[in-house]
C-alpha cells in the first residue's frame, strides 16, 4: 500500500510582538512614530495638577498630622509630646459638647435638606419643564455663603429683621432666631438647607430623569395615585442617588463654618460652636495649634468612619437594585 507523503508545513520565524494600547479593532500602536511622545505628553499635562494637589493638600495633611503630636504655638519651635493633644482631646468637655452641637446641626440639616430636595426635584420632573424655573431653584447655590448668612442674619434680626416684622404683623410675637439658644442652631440648618438645596435638587432631579416613563405609565394602568407611585416608584428607583445624596451632604454639613462666623460666632454661650468654630478658635484665637490641628484629625476620623458606611450603603443598594 502506497504511502502518502504529507507536505511538511512551512515554518516561519516568530514574530516580534507589537505592543499596543488597547485590543480589538482600533488599537493604537504604542511604538509608531505617531504616538511614541504620548506618555511624556502626558505627564506634562497633568503635571500642574499633580504639583498643586501636592503642595495644596498633601503637604498640609501631613503638616497638619505631625503638628497634632506636637506643642506648638506659632512664634515657638514645635514640641514633641505624642498622644498628649489626644489624650488632652478625649477629657475635653468644650470638644464633645461641640461635637454634640455639630451633630444635632448635622441631623437638622440633612433631614430637612432632604426633604425639601426631593419634593423640589419631584415638582420640577412632574409639573415644569422650564429652564428658567430650574435656574432659579439652582440660584441660591451659586450665591457666596458669606452673602447668603450676612442678608438671612438680617433677615432674621430679633428688631429690625424682615421676618419678625412678619410675624408681628400676623399677631405673632418676635423669635429671637440667632440669639437664643433654641433657635440658634434651627436658624442656621435653615439658612445652610435654603443655599444647598438647589444643588441637591438638581441631582435628584438628574436621578429621576434615568426612570423610564414607562414606569409611571404601568403605575397609572393599575390604578396608583401621583402619592402611591412617588412613595412606591420614584422613591426605591432612587435609593443610589440619595445615599449619594446623602454622603454629600453629611460631609458638607459636618464642615459648615462660615454660615455660623457670620451669623452667630458660636453664640449664645455656645450653643452653636460646632466643631470647625472651635477648631478656628484653637488655632487662631488661642494659637494652640497643636491641639487644633489633633481636634482637625479627630474630625477627619469621624468624617472617614461615616463615609466608609455610607459608601457601603451606596453599595448594598446599588446591588438592590441590579437584582
Amino acid at each position: 500500500m502506497a504511502l502518502l507523503e504529507t507536505p511538511a508545513r512551512e515554518t516561519r520565524p516568530p514574530q516580534p510582538a507589537t505592543r499596543r494600547r488597547g485590543r480589538g479593532r482600533g488599537a493604537v500602536d504604542a511604538n509608531s512614530p505617531a504616538h511614541r511622545g504620548d506618555a511624556r505628553l502626558a505627564w506634562v499635562l497633568i503635571a500642574p495638577s499633580l504639583i498643586g494637589f501636592a503642595v495644596f493638600a498633601v503637604y498640609p495633611t501631613l503638616r497638619g498630622l505631625y503638628l497634632s503630636f506636637t506643642d506648638f504655638a506659632v512664634l515657638t519651635p514645635p514640641t514633641w509630646v505624642g498622644f498628649d493633644n489626644y489624650a488632652k482631646l478625649a477629657a475635653d468637655d468644650v470638644f464633645w459638647s461641640a461635637l454634640g452641637v455639630t451633630v444635632y446641626f448635622v441631623a437638622l440639616s440633612v433631614t430637612m435638606s432632604l426633604a425639601v430636595s426631593i419634593v423640589t426635584a419631584a415638582v420640577l420632573h412632574r409639573l415644569t419643564s422650564s429652564t428658567v424655573i430650574r435656574g432659579l431653584i439652582i440660584l441660591p447655590f451659586l450665591i457666596s455663603a458669606v452673602v447668603a448668612a450676612t442678608v438671612w442674619a438680617w433677615m432674621l434680626d430679633a428688631q429690625l429683621g424682615i421676618v419678625n416684622i412678619a410675624i408681628e404683623a400676623l399677631g405673632g410675637d418676635g423669635v429671637r432666631f440667632l440669639t437664643s439658644r433654641e433657635w440658634a442652631i434651627p436658624s442656621i440648618a435653615l439658612i445652610n438647607v435654603w443655599k444647598q438645596m438647589g444643588y441637591t435638587s438638581i441631582i435628584i432631579f438628574a436621578g429621576l430623569q434615568t426612570i423610564p416613563p414607562t414606569v409611571y405609565e404601568a403605575g397609572r394602568i393599575d390604578g396608583a395615585s401621583e402619592l402611591q407611585m412617588f412613595r412606591r416608584l420614584t422613591l426605591p428607583l432612587l435609593r443610589p442617588i440619595l445615599a449619594l445624596v446623602l454622603v454629600l451632604n453629611v460631609i458638607g454639613a459636618f464642615q459648615v463654618f462660615d454660615i455660623v462666623q457670620v451669623t452667630t460666632k458660636g453664640g449664645p454661650a455656645n450653643a452653636s460652636n460646632v466643631l470647625q468654630m472651635l477648631i478656628y478658635s484653637k488655632a487662631f484665637g488661642q494659637f494652640d495649634f497643636g491641639y487644633a490641628s489633633a481636634m482637625s484629625f479627630a474630625l477627619f476620623a469621624i468624617l472617614l468612619v461615616i463615609t466608609f458606611l455610607q459608601m457601603r450603603l451606596l453599595r448594598a443598594n446599588e446591588s438592590e437594585v441590579s437584582a
